[in-house]
């Protein structure tokens, strides 16, 4: 995806050393973006850092539950949500950031590209990371058949034979995707029904094209230069099979970037996401967390664009209303 709009990324990295914000939002997805549109309505002094704008929204081939706008692509989504925060103005840069601290009243965030920003408050909204199986064969094809993104990949195998491994949304969605490029998908998962949604279910079972190899597990990918195969347990009867694929498609679920909340003293729950209360934030005073990164027994899972969209807003203005408590706005 190539975004028309003039964004403020890439920079010089002195471009915002010693700068000071009231809010720095980290990750550049529908939470990150809607807390950045949120924090205009508050006059607030706001940047967003994001290693990349859109996150896996923009991989998304076909939107068609975001109120209002009904059949988009994701990517296109994407791009309105950027022009929509673009005309008030907030930066948008593209890094990682590396390090969250504490400095007397402020926080500083540090980034890979040697950005020190200086903030009252910081909205973490960096999504979830793609898991991963961990079989033999896995690492050593990535790029060479194994692949995290159907939408980005999916073209690369054209009227050939593919292997969906998943069972919630993104895996049936990508299936159906997959289904109208490739002559075959093989859709691989380890329980016999689906927790997707039930229309994602219903087009899966009657597509022609997609076979269900349910209550299964692979175990390996095997190929030389590149995936030739896949080895397939039944976890009911043990039985096993080699089903020939051109591509794996790994579509397991996220998860949160642990370490990273660990490192700067975020509370995390079971499942590695930062905990936060009903206004997003967390056990560090003037860090909250929204989207898809947040957990805790307040969170309530079900990660939509819709949802994460407001968990910014809500982020946003809780951030606000910690910073009039402690400090006036950065001039």
């Amino acid at each position: 995806m190539s975004f028309k709009l003039k964004l403020k990324a890439p920079l010089e990295p002195t471009e915002f050393m010693g700068a000071e914000y009231d809010l720095v939002i980290v990750g550049g997805g529908p939470a990150g973006l809607a807390a950045a549109l949120y924090s205009t309505r508050y006059f607030l002094k706001a940047i967003v850092v994001t290693e990349r704008i859109g996150g896996y929204l923009s991989e998304i081939q076909s939107i068609d539950n975001y109120l209002g706008i009904p059949g988009i692509r994701g990517a296109e989504l994407m791009e309105k949500f950027v022009a929509h925060v673009s005309t008030y103005g907030v930066p948008i840069v593209v890094d990682k950031v590396t390090e969250v601290t504490r400095n007397g009243s402020l926080w500083i965030v540090s980034t890979e590209m040697g950005r020190r920003l200086r903030t009252r408050a910081v909205i973490i909204a960096t999504g979830s990371k793609r898991k991963k199986l961990g079989v033999p064969g896995e690492e050593r094809l990535i790029g060479r058949g194994v692949s995290y993104c159907a939408a980005c990949d999916g073209p690369l195998f054209k009227n050939k034979a593919v292997a969906v491994i998943g069972g919630g949304n993104s895996a049936l969605s990508s299936s159906i995707y997959l289904a109208s490029i490739c002559s075959k998908v093989y859709l691989i998962h380890r329980r016999d029904s689906f927790r997707a949604f039930p229309i994602y279910v219903e087009a899966v079972k009657s597509n022609p094209r997609i076979e269900l190899l349910l209550n299964s597990v692979v175990k390996e990918i095997i190929g030389e230069e590149k995936v030739e195969a896949v080895r397939v347990i039944n976890v009911v009867n043990g039985g096993e099979s080699i089903v020939k694929v051109d591509g794996v498609f790994v579509e397991i679920g996220l998860e949160p970037d642990k370490e990273f909340f660990k490192k700067i003293g975020l509370e995390v729950d079971d499942s590695g996401h930062a905990v936060v209360k009903p206004d997003m934030s967390t056990n560090l005073p003037g860090i909250f967390v929204a989207g898809d990164a947040a957990g805790g027994p307040y969170k309530y899972r079900f990660e939509q664009v819709i949802t994460a969209a407001a968990e910014g807003a809500i982020a946003a203005d809780a951030a606000f209303k910690y910073i009039l408590k402690t400090k006036t706005l950065a001039t």
